[in-house]
């Protein structure tokens, strides 16, 4: 008897282009739903459009979130417990959106999401990822209701930010080869449509790379639609697996050897080359995500990075013990292989 099944959760308003932060109440109205909203933001984002979000939901509260954490999630909830909050509404780049959408998720009610900075796939998908001592913690939690993406604030927000959320886009191929590659041999399931959704997303940014550039509203335009995509090729799969592979456990373990030396995404553009060279070989992928990144002025050596040879061979070679999840990397490689493929693709 046939038994398979499947539940989709995805936004049901999505906002993206000019001038739409000032949509955001009819967005939210919309969505019919009950109570007052507590505003999880971080300062800059507060500063920046705070005021802008307020003036538009019905006697809003505000959280800033200074460090990202548990302990930050735990205060959210604390703060909409006492005031009884209806939802939440995450504004600013990932910690204030991850924080929201583990405490909505905890709570038990929506969140919307206002991202300020293309720096990150957590826009919109239904996993959050938080930071705690030297090691960080990708946990399953509910998708937002509504994403409300205006390109004007996200073309001026800090060039490093939006290079890091391309670069993590881009590490959808190596993800998805790994994914292809834990199903053929571990019988891990795999969605065909998750999968070629979130390849997509990385041949458009690969295949845009020279016309995106600081200050322009185009390019927000097309990384923003890159980085909902695989955030919807996440909640289609019900994982992370579309856009999280061996470049992941790559850049999870710098963080617990290097921490605060980089941005993730930038550390995941450098894990992909070196991914796609075990995954393929010398005429596989990784020049063209190489040349890519290069494109982008995204981190593409350890020194770009901040990180000696000595750390990038040791998370390197030790990624694969992060989590039980099967990739090119198997039950780990030597650090003679891990040399070899570094030097191959100039990442040292």
């Amino acid at each position: 008897m046939f038994d398979k099944s499947t539940w989709i959760r995805l936004p049901r308003n999505v906002l993206v282009g000019h001038g739409v932060l000032e949509d955001l109440g009819d967005a939210v109205e919309e969505l019919s739903l009950s109570g007052n909203p507590l505003v999880i933001t971080s300062p800059s984002p507060n500063e920046l459009v705070g005021d802008d979000v307020r003036a538009q939901l019905p006697e809003p509260q505000t959280v800033i979130v200074a460090e990202a954490g548990f302990a930050a999630v735990q205060k959210v909830i604390d703060a909409a417990e006492e005031m009884e909050a209806g939802y939440l509404v995450g504004l600013g780049g990932g910690k204030p959106i991850d924080t929201a959408k583990m405490a909505s998720d905890e709570l038990g009610i929506g969140f919307v999401s206002v991202p300020t900075a293309a720096s990150h796939d957590g826009i919109v998908s239904g996993r959050g990822s938080i930071p705690e001592g030297d090691t960080r913690h990708s946990v399953a939690a509910e998708p937002p209701l509504a994403v409300v993406a205006d390109t004007a604030v996200l073309a001026n927000a800090p060039w490093e930010l939006t290079t890091a959320g391309c670069a993590d886009i881009i590490s959808n191929y190596t993800a998805v080869a790994d994914w292809q590659l834990a199903n053929r041999l571990k019988n891990v399931h795999y969605s065909e449509y998750g999968g070629a959704l979130a390849k997509m997303t990385a041949e458009m940014l690969v295949d845009n790379a020279e016309l995106i550039r600081p200050g322009l509203e185009e390019s927000a335009w097309i990384v923003v639609k890159a980085l909902v995509s695989s955030g919807v090729a996440m909640s289609i799969a019900g994982s992370s697996r579309p856009a999280s592979g061996a470049e992941h456990l790559f850049s999870h373990q710098l963080d617990r050897i290097a921490p605060g030396r980089a941005l993730h995404g930038h550390q995941v553009g450098v894990g992909a080359i070196m991914t796609a060279y075990l995954q393929d070989g010398p005429e596989g992928m990784w020049l063209d995500i190489r040349n890519a990144l290069a494109s982008l002025d995204a981190p593409t050596t350890a020194e770009d990075l901040g990180i000696s040879e000595a750390e990038l061979i040791e998370a390197l070679t030790t990624a694969h013990t992060i989590r039980d999840r099967y990739t090119i990397l198997g039950d780990g490689i030597t650090e003679d292989a891990a040399y070899e493929v570094a030097e191959a693709t100039q990442i040292i």
